[in-house]
């Protein structure tokens, strides 16, 4: 465990606080992840403002959490994993679609396969996809314009997925309920 501090609303430093406040109004309560993060205003505000900026992407809400948990297995990381598990049944992703995205393997809907690969790719090679896992992307139905967001909501789940690692954040026991 580190030895990083997981701040309320109250003990947050103050640049923090009012976005605690809302997240805390929004969710009835402050994930771990989120009060670690406010240690460093920068940061908190970084994360809520790419998962804001997706929500207004093509992207729909299925997708981005295929994105949320299939990023989280690459990078290897349980509290996001545990997180999206959840948010990914309020979107109304597949049970077995949640599974393959949980832990890279195979979804039995050809084009969210075809997603799920394409993040899978994008995080393994760390961005340096070749034309040919573009084409496949593009060939499910995808736009070019989707790949960016694909790339946006990478860089919202490397933020938390590193900052997890480094933090050794627990898992919040509302997602452990949910996510069981």
């Amino acid at each position: 465990m580190s030895d990083f501090p997981i701040h309320s609303v109250a003990s947050a430093p103050p640049a923090s606080q009012a976005a605690l406040a809302q997240v805390q109004g929004k969710y009835g309560f402050v994930p771990n992840l989120l009060g670690a993060l406010s240690e460093a205003p920068a940061a908190l505000s970084g994360y809520l403002q790419l998962a804001s900026i997706l929500e207004t992407s093509s992207l729909s809400a299925q997708e981005r959490q295929i994105l949320a948990l299939a990023a989280s297995h690459a990078n290897g990381c349980d509290y996001c994993l545990a997180a999206h598990t959840p948010a990914a049944r309020a979107a109304n992703v597949e049970p077995q679609a949640i599974e393959a995205a949980s832990t890279g393997g195979h979804i039995a809907d050809p084009k969210l396969e075809a997603f799920r690969v394409f993040v899978d790719t994008l995080v393994r090679k760390r961005g340096w996809a070749d034309q040919d896992d573009l084409a496949a992307f593009i060939e499910a139905g995808y736009s070019q314009q989707q790949a960016l967001e694909v790339v946006t909501g990478i860089a919202w789940k490397t933020l938390s997925n590193y900052a997890n690692h480094l933090i050794d954040t627990p898992i919040d026991k509302p997602f452990q309920r949910m996510a069981a």
